[in-house]
C-alpha cells in the first residue's frame, strides 16, 4: 500500500519508511517498485539506498531540518582543534581510553569524555575530511585502483613472507597531511590539511594508517616523521588491537622509508606478511 507524502511523516515513521524502502531494494525490489509501493519517488529510493551504503544504520535517522550551511557545528572550532591536538598527542590508551589505536570509534569516545558531545562514527569521518586528517574516499580509491588486480596474484613470495592464509587483509599507508600536493600523493588531497577551520598551528603531522577489508581505520599520528621502532610499534598495536594475524599491502609510503615494511615479517614471524604496491 503507497503511503501518504514522506514530509509529512513523524521522524519514527519516516526512520521506519527508509529501513523497509532499502531492506526491499537490497532483497531485490526493483527501485521504481519501491517507490511505487511506498509512495515516493525512484529518486528519493536511490538517495536512501546510496545514503545507506556511505553511512549505515545513521542514513535512516532524519536529519534535523532547517540547518544551514555555516550554523554551528556539533563541535566548536576550539573543541576541534583540541580534539585534533589530543589525537596527534599520543594513542588512545595514553589518553586512557581503551584502544591501541585511534578509529573513528575511539574519537567518538574522546569527543564525549571530553565535551559531553555525543556523535556518531559518521561525523566522525567527516570531522577528519575537514581536519585533513584521513580523506577516506581517496585511501578506498587508492586501495581499489592499486590492489584489486596485484593482491590475487601474490600468494607466494620469498621465504618466510609468504601470504597467510588465515589472515586479515589490511591496506596500510604513511602520509603527510600538509604535504604539499603531488602526482605520487597518498590518500589526503591538497585541498584539506590541518589548518581547515583552524587558527592553531599543529606542526608536521604524520600519520600511519591502515584500513580493514570491513572499512575500518585505525591510525596514530604524531609530529615529526616516524622512526623504524615506532612504525614497527604500529604493526604491533594493529595486531593487539585486531587479535588476528595480518596480511599488510603498503600502498603509500615514502620512497626514502620504503625498506621498513620489509623488516616487519620478520619481527612477527607467522604473524605478518607484507606486500609493497607502490609505484
Amino acid at each position: 500500500m503507497a503511503t501518504r507524502d514522506a514530509r509529512s511523516l513523524s521522524a519514527e515513521a519516516l526512520e521506519a519508511l527508509r529501513r523497509r524502502a532499502v531492506a526491499a531494494v537490497e532483497a531485490g525490489v526493483t527501485r521504481a517498485e519501491v517507490a511505487r509501493l511506498f509512495g515516493v519517488s525512484r529518486k528519493t529510493v536511490g538517495a536512501w539506498v546510496s545514503a545507506y551504503q556511505r553511512e549505515g544504520d545513521d542514513a535512516f535517522r532524519p536529519k534535523r531540518r532547517g540547518r544551514r550551511p555555516g550554523e554551528q557545528l556539533a563541535l566548536s572550532p576550539e573543541q576541534q582543534a583540541q580534539t585534533v591536538r589530543t589525537i596527534v598527542d599520543g594513542t588512545p590508551d595514553e589518553h586512557g581510553l581503551p584502544h591501541r589505536l585511534w578509529t573513528r570509534q575511539a574519537i567518538v569516545e574522546l569527543v564525549n569524555r571530553e565535551f559531553g558531545v555525543l556523535i556518531s562514527a559518521a561525523t566522525v569521518s567527516q570531522y577528519l575530511v575537514r581536519w585533513g586528517l584521513i580523506e577516506e574516499p581517496r585511501l578506498l580509491e587508492l586501495m581499489r585502483g592499486r590492489v584489486t588486480a596485484v593482491v590475487p596474484r601474490q600468494r607466494s613470495s620469498a621465504a618466510g613472507n609468504e601470504w597467510l592464509s588465515d589472515a586479515d587483509v589490511l591496506w596500510m599507508a604513511w602520509t603527510r597531511p600538509r604535504q604539499p600536493v603531488g602526482a605520487r600523493r597518498g590518500p589526503v588531497s591538497g585541498r584539506q590539511n590541518l589548518m581547515t577551520g583552524f587558527r592553531d598551528y599543529f606542526g608536521d603531522v604524520n600519520v600511519l594508517l591502515a584500513v580493514s577489508n570491513r572499512g575500518v581505520v585505525y591510525f596514530q599520528a604524531r609530529r615529526g616523521p616516524f622512526d623504524p621502532a615506532q612504525t614497527t610499534a604500529f604493526v604491533e598495536r594493529l595486531l593487539t588491537q585486531l587479535a588476528r594475524n595480518l596480511n599488510v599491502i603498503v600502498c603509500a609510503w615514502p620512497a626514502a622509508q620504503s625498506d621498513l615494511p620489509n623488516a616487519w615479517p620478520r619481527r612477527f614471524p607467522q604473524r605478518v606478511s607484507v606486500r609493497l604496491t607502490l609505484g
